[in-house]
């Protein structure tokens, strides 16, 4: 049950000397992920855009149904 962990310590030198296929492949994923949450956003966006025009509409049409017969 007592088992030592080793854990690896990577020196700023180290790191930069990486590759850059890995960079360029974390990069890609992030860029991946951030198009993906920015496309996701829009619909979000759009959805709620067009059910407050929608909800603004139809409490228009209620109010306006409810004075016409009052006024005549």
């Amino acid at each position: 049950m007592t088992e030592k962990k080793t854990v690896k310590v990577v020196k700023r030198a180290e790191r930069n000397k990486r590759p850059t296929n890995v960079r360029a492949a974390r990069e890609k994923k992030r860029k991946t992920a951030t198009n993906m949450v920015a496309n996701v956003t829009s619909w979000v966006n759009e959805f709620q855009q067009k059910q407050r025009s929608e909800t603004s509409k139809a409490i228009d049409s209620l109010v306006r149904a409810r004075q016409q017969p009052n006024e005549a």
